[in-house]
């Protein structure tokens, strides 16, 4: 059984069109990453899957659960870091955590070993007397994750966990994520618009504009949809012989940029023409080329 099954979703916000009809599954225990700019409808999907928005039209059923007769037992099974917190900001971290609790039923010595439980994990006792507000972005991120975790959730929704962080606290984050993945049989539903965040999925969805335009692991959707490289810088007069080969390529400033299918082709093309080459490197093609391939735009980070 699949942990999330979504079939022609659709939402519309009056006249304009969020999420277009569409349809995927997330397998139980899986790592699975919804990639897209502000606006694709990455948002949207998540506020319906955590009953929080009707969808227009679609069929969602959440770890056998229907969506829209069995919403409370969904928001049971799920966890979720929505992008924006919502802990409260004049409460310290233990006061919202416990507060939190309370809504499972979750209180006493049980209480207690989930919260040391957590702490391990996350390392949240160093500032968990300090006001919400007060903390840093990192520490806040923290603070939500362990909220999502309080209940033991089967599924973590995490809607753009980093966004917003310094360099350091994404890779805290993004560090947390995966020894959270790792140690647990936890099934985890990602979206980012930050490309490396997408490589240790097991499925990535890009979505663009509403629709799923491809998916598939990433690596295979680099391989698909974007080209290797082999970078040039000439000693003789090589342009003048890859036109004669009908070898393409593009030239930046003083280099030559070859596009290769592999890193063999690249080898070999090396060996045809070392004696004009001064120096060279082959570089992987990386998600942010597939996304330009196939949307014709770059995914910029905020």
């Amino acid at each position: 059984m699949n942990a999330i099954q979504v079939k022609n979703l659709h939402k519309s916000y009056g006249d304009k069109a969020a999420v277009k009809g569409i349809h995927f599954s997330v397998k139980k225990n899986a790592f699975f990453a919804l990639l897209g700019p502000n606006g694709a409808g990455k948002s949207t999907t998540i506020e319906i899957l955590s009953t929080l928005l009707e969808k227009n039209q679609g069929d969602i059923a959440i770890n056998g659960y229907t969506l829209g007769q069995d919403d409370a037992a969904i928001r049971q099974t799920l966890g979720v870091v929505f992008q924006y917190s919502v802990l409260d900001p004049s409460l310290t971290v233990l006061e919202n955590l416990k507060l939190r609790a309370a809504f499972y039923h979750l209180n006493g010595e049980a209480l207690e070993e989930r919260l040391a439980f957590l702490d391990q994990l996350i390392h949240f006792s160093p500032f968990q007397d300090q006001r919400f507000q007060t903390l840093s972005g990192g520490q806040k991120r923290k603070a939500d994750i362990a909220r999502a975790l309080l209940h033991n959730p089967e599924i973590l929704i995490l809607d753009e966990p980093t966004t917003g962080l310094d360099p350091k606290s994404r890779k805290e984050i993004w560090q947390l994520i995966l020894q959270l993945k790792s140690i647990s049989k936890m099934t985890v539903f990602l979206t980012t618009h930050y490309m490396e965040e997408v490589l240790d999925a097991d499925h990535v969805i890009i979505l663009h504009e509403g629709r799923i335009r491809a998916e598939d692991s990433a690596e295979r959707l680099r391989i698909k949809y974007a080209n290797d490289t082999l970078k040039i810088v000439p000693k003789n007069d090589l342009e003048s012989q890859l036109k004669q080969a009908n070898i393409p390529y593009q030239k930046h400033n003083t280099t030559l940029h070859l596009p290769i299918e592999t890193s063999f082709q690249g080898i070999d093309l090396v060996q045809q023409f070392k004696d004009q080459i001064e120096t060279f490197e082959i570089v992987k093609a990386n998600m942010d080329d597939v996304f330009l391939n196939i949307t014709g735009e770059r995914l910029e980070a905020e």
